[in-house]
């Protein structure tokens, strides 16, 4: 047993746990950075529960609230600019992974006067401004890594940044927030979520200790996958998929992803598929190929999601999610071959992917 484990954030996980918690943000400074999406914070009772913490703990804010799905460099510059003005002590994130990445970004840019050239290759020396993270959907566990994902447009692709300081140093989970989601952002980013720890499992990277909370994400999500009626989500299924959720996001922060998100950011960003979609869609395929390198794991996984055979979890996944009608171009399947090879987390994949495996993950996902 040879390992390392690391997550520093301190985790609130309850109804009421902002306003009840409401001192940990205080220690964070006197002005924070409210940075979300456009309306769903507010739908969702979490901007009000934030808000309601800033005014006991006498805390000066503003809100950003611009983030766009996929955020852009565009928008965590223009969210910097704000934070700066106000001299912001700390940095709140609400909403999925998009809003959570780049509150993590903001906090970079505050302190750092760089470019986005420097930000992406992680050239800062300053230590970005504290992270307080609030998710709202049940996938990206964002609140629990240090990871941004932004969508660089001048190599169209999404790309990760990393560093020990953009761990959040509080999170606040709370799956009241989630429980008016659309069926379809439910399935996904329960996907997603699921796409984090069967990575994380089937991993170089692996330890035992991300193992536990690996098979455990998969066996819950895989449990509800077959349980879900589209019609009836109960609060207690919520809460269980935002601890999922939440347990992919600490074992994905120990070992990194793999080749699923690798060649899930072509589809996300050419072709317009939410993340957990494009997860999704190619999980089946994927897996086929990683028990070449490792078909022990890859079996366990089955095991745990409650399935019988890897054509099993396929139909499960096709059943579930949104119906996706792609066919790629030869020109197409270049381009997403070619990004896929460039990404650095296929390094973690049991058994490096060469370009004819891509090629081969996108036919078996009827993708071509």
């Amino acid at each position: 047993m040879h390992f390392n484990f690391r997550c520093p954030t301190r985790l609130f996980f309850g109804i009421n746990c902002i306003v009840e918690n409401s001192s940990e943000l205080a220690a964070l400074g006197n002005k924070g950075l409210v940075v979300t999406g456009k309306t769903s914070s507010k739908k969702n009772g979490s901007l009000r529960d934030i808000v309601a913490a800033f005014s006991k703990e006498n805390i000066q804010y503003n809100i950003f609230d611009e983030v766009e799905e996929n955020p852009s460099l565009t928008t965590v510059y223009n969210a910097a600019v704000m934070a700066k003005r106000m001299e912001a002590d700390f940095i709140v994130g609400i909403g999925g992974g998009s809003p959570l990445d780049a509150a993590k970004a903001v906090a970079v840019l505050v302190n750092n006067d760089i470019s986005e050239e420097e930000l992406m290759a992680r050239r800062w020396t300053n230590t970005p401004l504290p992270i307080a993270a609030i998710p709202t959907t049940a996938g990206t566990g964002s609140e629990v890594t240090p990871y941004s994902i932004l969508t660089v447009d001048e190599e169209e692709t999404k790309k990760s940044i990393a560093g020990e300081d953009l761990f959040p140093k509080v999170a606040f989970l709370n799956a009241r927030y989630t429980r008016h989601l659309p069926w379809d952002i439910t399935v996904n980013t329960a996907v997603d979520a699921l796409s984090h720890s069967i990575e994380a499992y089937v991993n170089n990277q692996a330890s035992v200790f991300s193992d536990l909370l690996a098979l455990e994400s998969i066996s819950i999500i895989g449990r509800l996958l077959k349980n879900l009626d589209e019609d009836d989500i109960t609060m207690e299924q919520r809460w269980e998929l935002l601890y999922a959720s939440m347990l992919g996001g600490v074992v994905i922060a120990q070992t990194a992803t793999g080749v699923v998100h690798a060649l899930g950011y072509p589809l996300t960003y050419f072709k317009g598929l939410p993340h957990g979609l494009a997860n999704g869609v190619i999980t089946k395929a994927s897996l086929e190929f990683l028990a070449q390198g490792d078909a022990e794991r890859v079996e366990k996984v089955v095991q745990a999601m409650g399935c019988s055979s890897l054509d099993e979890v396929g139909q499960l996944l096709e059943q579930m999610l949104p119906a996706v009608d792609i066919k790629l171009t030869a020109e197409e399947q270049e381009i997403f071959v070619e990004k896929t090879m460039t990404a650095k987390n296929i390094n973690n994949c049991p058994h490096k992917p060469k370009k004819k495996d891509i090629y081969q993950i996108l036919k078996n996902s009827n993708l071509v």
